[in-house]
């Protein structure tokens, strides 16, 4: 699957995942591969991308996220930096 992750500031993440778990306004969720087409809001938490046995967290101020045809795009206030 194709994952971009969009701030204001800057292009925070843009390459292939096997699974990205994001944070919903009513729970996380996890997006995996034929996902069913999807648009949710995202309250301020981790996501975390997986590509295969490689894992990022990358932890967001909100956002939206939307997943079609094995596309996604994370459409974030903020990343807050350690």
């Amino acid at each position: 699957m194709k994952l971009t992750i969009i701030t204001p500031d800057k292009l925070a993440y843009d390459g292939e995942v096997t699974a990205l778990t994001v944070p919903g306004t009513t729970g996380s969720f996890q997006i995996l591969k034929d996902h069913a087409a999807i648009v949710s809001t995202l309250d301020d938490g981790k996501i975390i991308i997986q590509n295969g046995k490689d894992e990022i967290v990358l932890v967001i101020k909100g956002g939206v996220v939307e997943a079609k045809d094995n596309i996604i795009t994370v459409l974030a206030e903020g990343i807050i930096e350690d």
